[in-house]
């Protein structure tokens, strides 16, 4: 086994806590269906969300999908002026037997514009 680094971002509407909620939690799922893997498989997960996004926790999404002794932690991203609105990132870092070339990072909704060259 190896520890791997995942990442991933989703877009939503506009920061009301159920959407950031919901797209959090389909950003996780995801995360864990391309990736083969089980909360066991996974170390930690650091969420981050853009200055425009406060109405609630992204872990929180995490903790309610069975992420229950995860180590989590939100923090803001960096206001730079011409970023992409109302985003929320995750860095997870996990066991996981595959090769680096194999990891799948997740950008979903309008998300998938940051990273167009990793996108799935």
């Amino acid at each position: 086994m190896a520890v791997r680094a995942i990442r991933g971002a989703v877009q939503v509407d506009a920061d009301e806590r159920e959407q950031v909620l919901e797209a959090t939690a389909e950003l996780v799922a995801e995360v864990m269906r391309r990736n083969g893997l089980t909360t066991d498989d996974v170390i930690s997960v650091l969420f981050t969300a853009t200055p425009d996004i406060n109405s609630e926790f992204p872990a929180l999404a995490a903790r309610k999908v069975g992420f229950s002794d995860v180590p989590l932690m939100c923090a803001t991203e960096i206001d730079v002026p011409h970023a992409l609105p109302r985003v929320v990132r995750l860095m997870a870092h996990v066991d996981t037997d595959l090769p680096r070339s194999e990891v799948q990072h997740v950008y979903l909704r309008g998300a998938q514009a940051l990273r167009l060259d990793i996108a799935q």
